[in-house]
């Protein structure tokens, strides 16, 4: 990373860290993108003049152990601070009714795979891949709304990238907070906190998938 991103990053990491919470991209509460483009970015990040550094920075930030994403802020992809993180698998290992309800059967199928293993590569799975890529990239990304699974992207050994899902459960254990976890309640109430500081603070209005308990 050049010293132009390195300082990106730097000031990226330094709002995570004070926000508790950071969007991939937003016309109002923080992002990667309004940080390293130096204004809010209007349609996609992709072809703003930035977008080579946006992405750079955003690739650095997935790696630094504090560090979390879930599409869990108005369906976006947001990046979430380890001090939050007991809270967010309290909520997304919960299987709650506004989790599961009105799930496509591919994406109960998905489900149904990644709880048996643990873990699993969407490309990967025998039993499912006759569904084809494109409905099963579909399918994951509906589960990853529902918060019901963890998904990154990784690099294969062909250096293509794939995406692998985890169960919140196994990504607890692997994080090493399986004993901080909160309840399903505590956890909605610190994330929605949160979330209300950053709506009240810049004028927004972004929204946790979920009922709201307040």
């Amino acid at each position: 990373m050049d010293e132009r991103n390195a300082a990106h990053l730097a000031v990226v990491l330094a709002g995570l860290r004070e926000h508790g919470l950071l969007l991939m991209a937003d016309q109002r509460l923080p992002s990667v993108a309004t940080l390293v483009a130096g204004a809010p970015v209007r349609g996609s990040w992709w072809g703003h003049p930035s977008g080579h550094a946006i992405y750079a920075v955003a690739t650095r930030l997935e790696a630094l152990p504090e560090v979390a994403s879930a599409k869990l802020v108005s369906g976006k992809d947001t990046w979430i601070h380890r001090r939050l993180w007991p809270a967010l698998v309290g909520v997304e290992a919960a299987r709650q009714p506004w989790q599961l309800d009105d799930r496509s059967t591919l994406a109960r199928q998905l489900l149904a795979v990644v709880a048996r293993a643990g873990a699993a590569r969407v490309g990967e799975i025998d039993e499912l891949r006759h569904f084809g890529g494109r409905a099963l990239g579909q399918a994951a990304r509906e589960l990853e709304r529902a918060l019901l699974v963890y998904g990154e992207s990784v690099h294969t050994a062909a250096g293509a990238h794939a995406k692998r899902l985890r169960t919140w459960e196994r990504w607890a254990e692997d994080a090493g907070i399986v004993e901080e976890r909160r309840s399903a309640a505590e956890g909605q109430r610190q994330l929605e906190d949160a979330l209300a500081r950053l709506n009240e603070r810049f004028g927004a209005h972004g929204r946790l998938p979920w009922p709201a308990t307040q």
